[in-house]
């Protein structure tokens, strides 16, 4: 038995101590050997050895303070408790505070700092929670102790933070305690704004190389935390870092941290924040000159890497149009480096250099292509553009894959350069016309279009973003450079188009575009409608303001047909039933049918495309174009199209039947168009300006009758907005409501046909025809009543003259609006008249109806009376003759013979059969009355001129029939 168990009190099952004794004898605990194997965690009194780091008197004193302390590590050798945190970490204190006059203290202060990255340990799970802040304190005072003047030091406070990260477990078991989480030393480092105070340590190690890297490094790791790094974001770590990466460093280290913690800051704090402070001209000159020995002297893997880490930082700094670039001369050496390859330079920064198919320095390529496209958006930037003669270097890459040439590219990087190439172009070509002029832009587009077209044996391996869609076909190159061609287009610059249409550019893209309507597929339907839609606005921006190009064009009736074709397809597909599982894609089908005419932008355009002039270009205003539009049925089209109801169509193809409308053959095209179930164009038009007024939330009764005749136009937006005095060249939202809603250009079209003779409207839609018909007399009154209120605001006071104008202007308004209410009430009271005299002509129709059916019920009983009753019968027979008697002419003249209609025996009150036996027939050809019942069917011949009884013939073209019963 051990000494502690001859010791112990014995204890109940309950944990309630049982005493042998009347009164407990305390007795001291023996740790035996085995237990100290173990790693049990002794107690100390802390609060002791703290005292006696506080004295200053002894002689002696050092020696007892050293011992303590380190009597104090082989306590807490094997991890630091959360309760006795804050004593440990204060002794800590203590002891770096006296390393600048008792040197020897600086290995009691390396033997703390030791034990400090072993996991810490808690006795209870609530520990962490309990001494959170304490523990957060503790850490802090970590990155405070930087300051003291130990390089030893300092490097072991590098790693004890490092070691937070790559926690390992302890190696020996120590009773009754367990340790932390692995995370918690990660989250109080946050909590105490450790990150902080190392950036500022940064500043104390300026000459200190190998000190600096290991601060480099434990940034390195903190800043793989978002709150970390935004306490270095505000402590400016990013400008600090940036300035010094030209620093000596044999090892190279300094740089890749650096340039490691700046991608973090980047990613994980505020990247505004981050870009403005490495705007400065100081980190640009640091990121250039590391760019550039990095691009000129870097041949490692490991260097090719970091010079693609470096640039991918400088694009992301040059979105900044603050930064100076320019000014600190990077940006010439970037273009310079972007086009080296393929325009010749004497520059020696270049000279020489070549780079190789691998991986990295492709990177880099398709890198510089896109910083060219972010820098090009500085105005000031076009002038090195020029100088690096960048446009140039950039057409080098749009032709035919020439395969027997060698190139240092693979063919799937050759292509993506390729693509990538021309997408520049596109940012970059607009801004330099005359360098895009002088390489003969045009004729290389057209002439790789035509490569584009060719059923040539190339297919791309469509493995990029730019490839996308375009695996095994050439579409992506056929869609970037439609996408050039188009930005060149939409400057409006005559000499580039006069130039396209001289060399037919415009029945190259017919062409194309018949080609992709009769070979696309539904995998590439997205792709296709965007080169289909290019292909339209480029034909579009060719014609506009050019009325003999329109008129010249032998395209317009083709490519109508086309357009045609294409939507009458697609409304088909609408009203049959289309496999559920097929996606539509963004573009519908039937934008194509109005997109040569009415071509809609696809994102993303510039904002010229997207005008009005630009979609109705290549037809309004060239008349014979307008009568052959009209010929060919095309109001017909825009119709079907506006029936289908779509928003985002109704405004434009209303604004394009506006100006149509000025063409006066138009009026009979939309009067004789008719939709479903026998709709009119004018019926159409009235139901799409009562779904705009509802959506608009404007006062309608249940009859569609004004409701305020003050303000019959007035939508919900503009009743919850206030009338605000607006500058005279301010429109206010009276006038703005006209162009941000159809109404207006409902209110043209129905007013080009004169509001007279519509066809096909209900009586609902003549009440909202009045309405219509005084839209102009409402939207003037608006606008009065606007100018009225703002003088009132503005608390001035017209003249008598014009303060009567106004009034009577607001009352002529009001009177309208009283007039077409009371219009509208006579048309509604017309309607509920003429409803009820239809409804009248319906009960007599069905009060006939039953007449009818209550005479022929009648009839039956007679007739079931006749056949279930004798008497009746008789009686029926009696009053037929009797009818009978008093219809025939009794007058007879003399010698008459006299035909018995009446067959004698019958016993029916029903109309005899078609057989009818005569008594002036001769016997010897009947054979007596009744002989032959079926004498009517038969054909006898006349054999002289009596008539002989023969045997019965039946005719050829007759069927014969059996006597009836």
């Amino acid at each position: 038995m051990s000494a502690q168990e001859a010791t112990a009190p014995a204890q109940e099952p309950g944990g309630r101590t049982k005493s042998s004794s009347p009164r407990q004898i305390p007795v001291v605990r023996v740790v035996t050997e085995d237990e100290d194997a173990q790693g049990s965690l002794k107690p100390m009194d802390l609060n002791r050895v703290i005292k006696l780091l506080e004295e200053t008197d002894k002689g002696d004193l050092e020696d007892k303070q050293l011992k303590s302390v380190k009597k104090l590590m082989q306590y807490y050798q094997n991890g630091l408790p959360l309760r006795d945190l804050a004593q440990i970490f204060k002794i800590l204190n203590l002891c770096a505070g006296k390393i600048e006059h008792q040197p020897h203290f600086i290995e009691s202060v390396h033997n703390i700092l030791k034990v400090c990255s072993l996991p810490f340990l808690k006795k209870k799970v609530s520990d962490e929670i309990t001494y959170a802040e304490d523990t957060a304190n503790s850490i802090a005072l970590l990155g405070d102790l930087m300051k003291v003047p130990s390089s030893e030091l300092r490097i072991q406070i590098c790693k004890c933070i490092v070691d937070f990260y790559h926690a390992e477990p302890p190696k020996k078991h120590i009773a009754g305690y367990q340790p932390a989480s692995s995370s918690y030393k990660i989250q109080m480092a946050e909590v105490g704004g450790l990150a902080t105070s190392m950036v500022q340590s940064l500043a104390w190690l300026e000459n200190q190389l190998v000190e600096k890297l290991w601060v480099l490094k434990a940034l390195q790791h903190l800043s793989t935390s978002d709150v970390n790094c935004t306490l270095m974001m505000k402590a400016q770590a990013a400008s600090g870092l940036c300035a010094h990466l030209t620093d000596p460093d044999p090892s190279g280290q300094l740089l890749f941290r650096s340039s490691e913690i700046l991608w973090n800051l980047l990613e994980k704090s505020s990247k505004q924040e981050i870009i403005q402070q490495l705007s400065s001209l100081e980190c640009l000159l640091a990121l250039k000159e590391v760019f550039k020995n990095l691009f000129m002297r870097g041949f490692s893997h490991y260097d090719r890497q970091l010079r693609n880490d470096i640039l991918v930082i400088t694009t992301i700094i040059a979105q900044n149009p603050e930064a100076p670039m320019i000014e600190c001369g990077f940006t010439r050496d970037l273009i310079l480096f972007a086009t080296f390859n393929e325009v010749k330079s004497q520059n020696p920064l270049v000279k020489g250099l070549k780079l190789s198919n691998s991986y990295e320095d492709f990177e880099l390529k398709k890198l510089l292509f896109n910083i060219i496209v972010i820098l090009c958006k500085d105005l000031p930037t076009v002038q090195l553009l020029i100088d690096g003669r960048v446009v140039l270097a950039l057409f080098t890459y749009v032709k035919k894959p020439e395969k027997h040439k060698i190139i240092e590219w693979s063919a799937a990087q050759y292509e993506e350069l390729q693509l990538h190439a021309i997408a520049t172009l596109s940012s970059v070509a607009p801004l330099l016309i005359e360098d895009y002029m002088l390489c003969q832009g045009n004729a290389r587009i057209l002439a790789f279009l035509k490569w584009c077209e060719s059923e040539d044996s190339f297919f791309i391996h469509g493995n990029s973003f730019h490839g996308t869609g375009g695996r095994g076909n050439k579409l992506a190159h056929m869609r970037y450079t439609l996408r050039l061609l188009r930005a060149m287009v939409s400057l409006e610059d005559e000499t580039v188009n006069a130039d396209l249409c001289e060399k037919r550019a415009i029945q190259q893209l017919i062409g194309i575009f018949k080609n992709t309507i009769s070979k696309s597929n539904d995998k590439e339907e997205a792709i296709v409608l965007e080169i289909q839609s290019d292909i339209l606005l480029i034909s579009s921006g060719l014609c506009e303001h050019n009325i003999p190009r329109k008129v010249c064009m032998p395209v317009s009736q083709e490519w109508f047909h086309i357009c045609k074709s294409i939507s009458e397809l697609k409304l088909r597909k609408r009203t049959q039933d289309i496999d559920p599982s097929r996606r539509t894609t963004p573009g519908e089908i039937e934008e194509i049918s109005l997109c040569y005419y009415f071509p809609p932008p696809p994102p993303p355009l510039p904002p010229a495309a997207t005008s009005i002039p630009h979609s109705m270009c290549c037809i309004l205003g060239c008349y014979p174009l307008e009568d052959y539009f009209l010929e060919k049925e095309g109001i017909f089209l825009l119709l079907d199209l506006l029936a289908l109801n779509q928003k985002k169509f109704c405004n434009l193809i209303l604004g394009i039947m506006v100006e149509f409308c000025d063409n006066p053959k138009t009026a009979a095209h939309i009067n004789a168009w008719r939709g479903k179930k026998d709709q009119t164009a004018a019926s159409l038009l009235i139901k799409l300006w009562r779904k705009e007024e509802k959506e608009l939330g404007v006062k309608r009764d249940k009859h569609g009758k004004i409701i305020d005749t003050k303000k019959p136009l007035f939508t919900s937006f503009q009743e919850e907005q206030n009338i605000i005095p607006l500058p005279a060249n301010c429109p206010t939202i009276a006038v703005m409501d006209v162009a941000e809603n159809i109404r207006a250009k409902i209110y043209a079209v129905l007013g080009k046909l004169d509001f007279e003779n519509l066809p096909g409207l209900s009586a609902e839609d003549f009440v909202t025809l009045c309405i219509i018909h005084r839209y102009l007399d409402f939207k003037i009154g608006e606008i009065w009543n606007e100018i009225y209120e703002e003088i009132k605001l503005e608390n001035l006071r017209p003249v008598t003259t014009d303060k009567h104008i106004l009034e009577a202007i607001t009352t002529a308004s009001e009177n309208i609006g009283k007039m077409v209410a009371s219009l509208q009430s006579e048309i509604i009271e017309s309607q509920a008249r003429q409803d009820v005299q239809n409804e009248q002509k319906v009960y007599a129709k069905i009060q006939a109806s039953h007449k009818q059916r209550e005479l022929a019920n009648k009839s039956w009983e007679n007739f079931l009376a006749r056949t279930s009753n004798a008497k009746t019968l008789k009686k029926a027979k009696r009053l037929q003759d009797k009818a009978i008697e008093s219809s025939r002419y009794n007058g007879r003249p003399p010698n008459a013979i006299f035909h018995q209609t009446a067959i004698k025996g019958l016993n029916t009150t029903v109309p005899s059969g078609q057989v009818v036996t005569l008594e002036s027939t001769p016997a010897r050809l009947t054979g007596g009355p009744l002989a032959e019942t079926d004498i009517a069917l038969k054909k006898l011949p006349i054999r002289g001129g009596a008539l002989q009884r023969v045997k019965a013939v039946t005719t050829a073209d007759e069927p014969k029939k059996s006597a009836p019963k």
